[in-house]
């Protein structure tokens, strides 16, 4: 037995048969109260009506009687106006600050014991989630919904990261665009690194060489901490010239180059090529942020995005080591989604609450709905299992659903798992 799922019974009024409290009293339940997520007792303003007396107050919800005293509840006034406790055994009394005795209500024959073997299923089975082989049972409308949520609740949980990245960057726009931007260029396994560049290069030093291209490249190789070899190419070696003279005019200290992975990456995937495209962006684009902000269309931040690596890198995936047949490395359709996807529609989800502006949040959902799902593997065993992602809007929901619901469990927080238990006792 888990207090999730005495929570579950409760919150749901799934209670049947006669309530009689430990002491014998017939107890009502007039309003179950609401589920309190915080600290302190587990439901809030309920009302129950035992014997012929209505009280009005808090629900605690425990396995076992004793675990009242396992809590230290008895030692917390937040507590002694809890007007029920609810248990699945009785074991021990359980009394007031005052010595008044708590009531206590013992549910475990009160619900369809089939409801909990189905809900142990969900949680013990290897399935790879946990109601895989029934969750088409599930209606459209619950699941469209409990997505379009759980989308909200993926994008406030960015928006509280990125507020953290504005807030240390003194509330300035473009300093924290260009910092989050950085950090998701590096997509999965270079965004560590690629954050760490950002951090160590301010983009108020990029901008006063907005106008060279060869300072960016250097500025950003060299705090990459990737120009401290001994090239034999003339492109690194002019960039290692730039750079050395740059990190002593504005006391520089590059990563270490080592943070950069290669391995398991498409070469077209490497940090080299994706810190010149980068590069490219910064230098083709003053005031990214502001212009993200007034781009209106997908077409508008396509258009914003059409870069590709210095021409060096048509030849080459890293310094010194010429392909035979090269081609430029643009940065791609695919690319330009995940970071729309990651980076964009975020910071659009921010500004608008800092600005109090719909207009953005919307601009967020309306790009999200017009961009095709991501092709990775979670989008892809979604799709096995029958469950479609038509669009980046409904993609980001499923992950948020398999992450933070599927893997850890949740089936009763989840809107899909709570039908589809509640249609066993159907």
């Amino acid at each position: 037995m888990t207090e999730d799922f005495l929570h579950y019974i409760w919150k749901y009024k799934l209670l049947k048969g006669n309530l009689i409290s430990c002491n014998g009293d017939l107890i009502e339940i007039i309003h179950q109260g609401y589920h309190n997520t915080d600290a302190g007792p587990d439901f809030f303003n309920a009302k129950v009506k035992i014997n012929d007396t209505i009280w009005a107050g808090n629900i605690e919800i425990h396995i076992n009687s004793s675990d009242w005293y396992v809590h230290n509840h008895q030692l917390d006034l937040s507590y002694d106006n809890v007007i029920l406790h609810i248990v699945y055994s009785n074991n021990k009394s359980i009394f007031r600050q005052n010595g008044e005795m708590i009531p206590q209500l013992e549910i475990k024959n009160n619900f369809d014991s089939e409801l909990f073997l189905k809900y142990q299923d969900f949680i013990t089975n290897k399935n790879w989630i946990p109601c895989e082989k029934i969750i088409n049972n599930s209606s459209k409308f619950t699941t469209e919904s409990w997505l379009e949520s759980l989308l909200i609740d993926r994008l406030e949980r960015k928006t509280t990261e990125i507020n953290s990245i504005f807030v240390r960057n003194n509330k300035n726009w473009e300093e924290t665009f260009y910092q989050i931007l950085a950090k998701n260029f590096g997509f999965k396994l270079n965004s560590s690194p690629f954050e760490y560049l950002s951090q160590s290069i301010p983009l108020s030093i990029l901008a006063k060489h907005k106008n060279n291209e060869i300072q960016i490249s250097s500025l950003l190789f060299g705090q990459a901490g990737l120009l401290n070899q001994n090239f034999t190419d003339d492109y690194p070696l002019i960039l290692n010239k730039e750079y050395e003279f740059l990190r002593k005019k504005y006391n520089l200290n590059p990563i270490k180059g080592h943070l950069w992975k290669f391995l398991r990456l498409r070469p077209a995937n490497f940090p080299t090529i994706r810190i010149s495209q980068f590069s490219d962006l910064i230098y083709n684009s003053s005031h990214l942020f502001s212009k993200i902000i007034e781009s209106e269309t997908l077409i508008d931040l396509y258009n914003l995005f059409n870069i590709k690596a210095f021409s060096y890198f048509d030849n080459h995936y890293i310094f010194d080591e010429k392909l035979i047949i090269g081609k430029p490395k643009v940065f791609g359709k695919s690319a330009t989604d995940l970071i729309i996807i990651n980076t964009v529609v975020p910071i659009l989800f921010f500004y608008a609450q800092e600005k109090d502006d719909k207009k953005f949040q919307n601009r967020a959902f309306t790009f999200l709905e017009k961009i095709d799902a991501e092709n990775n593997s979670t989008i892809k065993k979604w799709l096995n299992i029958g469950i479609k992602a038509s669009n980046a809007y409904i993609s980001q929901g499923l992950l948020e659903l398999k992450n933070n619901y599927c893997d850890k469990k949740k089936c009763l927080q989840c809107r899909i798992g709570n039908e589809l238990l509640k249609k066993i006792k159907e």
